[in-house]
């Protein structure tokens, strides 16, 4: 019987052209072999509804095709079953990607797919939604709500973004209950880390270990502008959780509070809740191919 693969295809993510990807699976999962459904999706979330449909026709093996939120769309879909994850990155970011250590290069990442390889990883929930990367809500939340409304994407308007909307940015009272223990902080942002990154490399939770049943909690208070970029530096060394402005923590169940409903982001992609905010750690729950 042939080996059953379902592609997912976001068209518009990393604002590349992905026509030539089908040329690769052919190329890659000769018919004779394998019997391979090829689909591109049209808006948020069809991702979800696409890979749910066609797990009941038995396609166990379903790659994402595109950036973080495609893999959270897919992901999603087959979290807690048998099902595998394939991921061929082309996002602006591809955190999960680049933490498991899958190649960005689309004919490399198929390769790795037919190979087989396949371990299994934790994922998170804040409130009913999975992450697979990191979550949080403060400025980078902030962040991700405007840049979702602007009309000009790419990392250079991201930091454009980011520039002008520091100085008017006020921290936030969070009332933060977990290992036992409740604190109040006023955070300038709070990261709930599975993988260690956001995307592009900026580790935010270089202890993070998408295995060990875990979240790393990430707590950064607010900071001057003159300092800014030490810590997007700190970033890319892998080091950030060396500053001053941060303080980390490890564990499985988090509850935060806030004073209104108000932005959260989850895998890049942003979102809204309300002032409960319940964070936890599913053990092993998602397989995913891997080097």
């Amino acid at each position: 019987m042939k080996e059953k693969l379902l592609f997912v295809i976001n068209p518009i993510s990393g604002n590349k052209p992905k026509e030539f990807i089908i040329e690769l699976i052919e190329e890659k999962f000769k018919e004779d072999q394998y019997k391979t459904k090829i689909i591109f999706t049209r808006f948020a979330g069809e991702a979800t509804q696409i890979v749910k449909k066609y797990s009941k026709k038995e396609y166990k093996k379903v790659v994402a095709v595109g950036g973080d939120g495609t893999v959270n769309e897919v992901a999603s879909a087959i979290a807690d079953s048998n099902a595998i994850l394939g991921i061929v990155p082309f996002g602006s970011g591809n955190g999960l990607a680049r933490h498991l250590k899958i190649p960005l290069k689309p004919e490399k990442a198929l390769d790795l797919i037919k190979a087989g390889n396949k371990r299994k990883i934790d994922y998170g929930k804040i409130n009913d939604q999975k992450f697979f990367c990191t979550t949080g809500v403060g400025f980078d939340a902030h962040i991700g709500h405007l840049f979702d409304k602007m009309e000009g994407r790419g990392f250079t308007n991201y930091i454009k973004a980011t520039v002008s909307e520091f100085r008017r940015y006020k921290p936030k009272r969070y009332e933060i209950s977990m290992n036992g223990t409740t604190i109040m902080r006023d955070a300038f942002l709070i990261t709930f880390a599975n993988a260690s990154q956001y995307g592009n490399n900026a580790h935010i939770a270089p202890k993070a270990d998408i295995q060990d049943g875990k979240l790393e909690v990430a707590i950064m208070r607010s900071f001057p502008l003159i300092t800014a970029p030490g810590i997007g530096a700190r970033l890319f060394l892998k080091n950030i959780d060396k500053s001053v402005y941060l303080e980390t923590y490890s564990c499985k169940n988090i509850i935060v509070k806030r004073k209104s409903p108000d932005v959260i982001h989850y895998d890049g992609e942003p979102g809204e809740m309300g002032k409960i905010l319940n964070v936890k750690i599913i053990e092993n729950g998602l397989n995913v191919f891997v080097n």
